[in-house]
């Protein structure tokens, strides 16, 4: 059976996602919800979607912004409460009333862990890939200028000519992030079309970068260096008005990891045990932010092991 495309009107947004039913008789089956991050769509999910679906019913939507949900212009619109109210009640619109698990990286993961943290109630089970915390990686901000040199870049895209940067040169900034950026991964010319699809949808790279515009963590001054011999911390601290958020999950968490990550560094994980106690963390040292992308085998088999133990 394939997929089928849904819309869901929320909060005034249309969330387009798609919808793979479970393959096998259970008559109840679970529910799973993947969200993606930048820059994909629904179609990311791919070698997860047709594993899952042999026991789960599975769901996946296009984050707003994103291919073919709808891109609000308002930049209040993306910012972290907003976000969490819209997937809160997105969830309860396509969770059949029950407790469903979630599955999410890189920006989903920056919805999902707050999502998770005040609503609960909505989820069995939190399992994160390569997406920090919000409370360490605010730290790491802070207080790591190897954090904020890893992100940097984010200054390229919520620049005036963020989207002529990101479009320029038919989108190369893009293919090289995704295409160029994994190890040992080859996506067919049909699957590059499909992103190629997705990031010429309208006004869609201005919705993708309308999430960077809004994030609370990345001040200008936070990536200012030292000067007159000031250490790092009392520079970044002094000269940035970033507050730790408590953001504490007190649902069962499993975080894969993939250890060569470009946007992240691996002290992000340190401590997370005081925000989220009921947390297991699976670190691949080969593998980079695309996880499941290089090693889709292992990340749908960690996750399976976790959702039925």
């Amino acid at each position: 059976m394939p997929i089928s495309h849904h819309y869901a009107d929320i909060n005034d947004v249309s969330l387009h996602y798609v919808e793979a039913a479970c393959h096998s008789d259970n008559p109840h089956p679970e529910t799973i919800i993947f969200l993606h991050g930048f820059p994909e769509y629904w179609g990311t999910w791919q070698a997860q979607i047709e594993y899952f679906r042999e026991q789960y019913h599975v769901i996946v939507p296009d984050l707003m912004g994103y291919n073919l949900s709808d891109k609000p212009s308002e930049l209040e619109a993306y910012t972290v409460p907003n976000l969490i109210a819209l997937y809160a009640k997105f969830v309860e619109n396509v969770s059949q009333h029950k407790p469903v698990h979630l599955v999410a990286h890189d920006w989903g993961g920056a919805i999902a862990w707050p999502l998770a943290a005040f609503h609960p109630q909505l989820f069995s089970k939190l399992v994160i890939l390569n997406a920090a915390h919000p409370s360490t990686f605010t730290r790491e901000m802070a207080s790591n200028p190897k954090q904020r040199q890893k992100s940097a870049y984010i200054h390229q895209l919520v620049a005036d000519n963020g989207v002529e940067f990101v479009k320029n040169d038919d989108f190369s900034m893009l293919k090289n992030m995704l295409f160029e950026g994994m190890h040992n991964t080859h996506f067919s010319e049909r699957q590059k079309a499909e992103y190629m699809r997705a990031w010429k949808q309208p006004d869609a790279v201005n919705g993708m970068l309308q999430y960077y515009r809004a994030m609370p963590q990345l001040p200008p001054a936070a990536l200012s260096e030292p000067e007159n011999g000031d250490s790092v911390e009392q520079n970044a601290l002094a000269n940035t008005d970033l507050k730790i958020p408590n953001i504490r999950i007190d649902l069962p968490t499993l975080i894969l990891w993939g250890e060569q990550d470009e946007a992240f560094v691996t002290g992000i994980l340190e401590g997370i045990e005081a925000y989220v106690p009921d947390c297991q963390v699976m670190r691949f040292e080969d593998a980079t932010h695309w996880l499941h992308h290089e090693k889709p085998d292992e990340v749908n088999a960690a996750i399976e092991s976790f959702l039925t133990a």
